[in-house]
């Protein structure tokens, strides 16, 4: 028995591919100097180092804009918020939907309650589907933002943000996508989603380490600066420079973090050449050979699901939330064992199986409201990852039939 079976890829991707470990580390030792703070060789490497990872996250995610425009932050919550507070104002309009993990379900509270925004929150079908109609029923003409999930990070269920997009695009609004559990898992695309701010995270699906994420704005989005400092550049300006990345990157960024996605970056395109058989010399894109690799990981990924679904759906006594594995769907899933409290089980798969979930209300309350599993302390969700493998699946399906006490078919 292994240690570990590892389930809980929607909160954080782990492992992460070798080279992330090895280029961070390098990275750090040999050119862990504070960029763009200096003309010297070091900080010229660690520069030249991040305005490739900017380069390369806007072709992975579909941006044909000024690569300046990638910002990095904290996180995907802490790209949300500047976005969210950066843009509304009061008597500003906001629609989100009741789907959304707290990282916009929060500050629309509190843009609500502190500062005369008002939200409309729509509602989704039982699998986490919004419906487009609802959507276009809720414009208004102050409608300032639409802001959504791409997919939820409880039930799994993918929004169709293409069309979405499109109908915003036919008003005055921004809209605001959160890509947390689908960067690096589906082929997002900015533009052709019409998204104006795009909001991601690094230690998800994109297989950085914690502590880094950022977020791309269009061209024609000028958010308003959440804090300022120095930018290393136009140092004798008494207010914050108005261009990006500077407008919004305030103080010294994550370098070996940032250093994390840049080598995950590298990685996704050498599966995507393995995966097709082409090699450097082809001629094909960044955008290009990642879409492969993308395309190899969502199959892999959905595989296991649609195992984990079929095997649950036939267990008497265990409930399966959110889509059939032939909807829109990424990996994630929920389930929950009749007459045991969610994390119970979730501990008990934990101590008696080595098997790692995530049991609760997943920083999605709205969604657990609406499917009336507050009562049983949420839900248990269940994230397999690329890195999942056959071992790890039967392992689950134990663990969840012996919990269950049913036989495992």
């Amino acid at each position: 028995m292994r240690e570990h079976y590892y389930f809980d890829n929607a909160a954080t991707t782990w492992p992460k591919p070798e080279v992330v470990y090895q280029k961070m580390d390098r990275f750090l030792r040999r050119f862990g100097v504070n960029p763009g703070r200096g003309g010297h060789e070091l900080a010229v490497e660690a520069e030249r180092m991040i305005s490739e990872t900017r380069r390369l996250l806007a072709a992975f995610l579909g941006f044909s804009g000024s690569p300046q425009r990638v910002v990095f932050t904290q996180n995907v919550t802490d790209s949300l918020n500047i976005a969210l507070f950066g843009l509304l104002r009061p008597g500003d309009h906001l629609i989100t939907s009741r789907v959304e993990h707290n990282s916009v379900v929060r500050p629309a509270n509190h843009l609500a309650r502190d500062h005369g925004v008002e939200v409309t929150w729509l509602e989704a079908d039982e699998q986490g589907y919004l419906d487009p109609d609802a959507l276009r029923a809720a414009l208004r003409p102050n409608t300032r933002m639409v802001t959504v999930t791409h997919a939820s990070n409880v039930l799994g269920a993918v929004q169709d943000i293409d069309a979405i997009g499109a109908m915003v695009a036919d008003t005055d609004a921004y809209f605001v996508v959160d890509t947390a559990q689908t960067a690096g898992v589906l082929d997002v695309d900015m533009e052709r989603a019409h998204i104006d701010v795009l909001a991601f995270t690094g230690h998800k699906g994109l297989f950085g380490p914690m502590g880094i994420g950022g977020m791309i704005v269009a061209e024609g989005v000028a958010i308003r600066p959440h804090r300022f400092g120095g930018t290393g550049v136009d140092s004798i300006e008494p207010f914050q420079p108005e261009n990006y990345p500077h407008r919004l990157e305030a103080g010294t960024v994550n370098v070996p973090g940032i250093a994390g996605l840049n080598a995950a970056q590298h990685w996704f395109a050498e599966l995507g050449k393995a995966q097709r058989g082409v090699s450097d010399r082809s001629g094909h894109s960044h955008s290009e050979v990642t879409r492969f690799a993308l395309a190899h990981i969502q199959a892999k990924e959905l595989a296991h699901t649609r195992t984990l679904i079929e095997c649950f759906g036939a267990m008497r006594g265990v409930t399966v939330y959110g889509p059939r594995p032939d909807r829109p769907r990424v990996a994630t899933m929920a389930i929950n064992i009749d007459g045991i409290p969610a994390t119970q089980a979730g501990e008990m798969l934990d101590a008696d199986h080595h098997v790692c979930v995530r049991a609760g209300l997943h920083c999605a309350p709205l969604v657990h409201e609406d499917r009336g599993t507050v009562a049983r302390e949420g839900a248990i969700r269940i994230a397999p990852g690329y890195f999942t493998d056959d071992e790890d699946i039967r392992q689950l399906i134990a663990g969840v039939a012996d919990i269950a006490g049913v036989p495992i078919a």
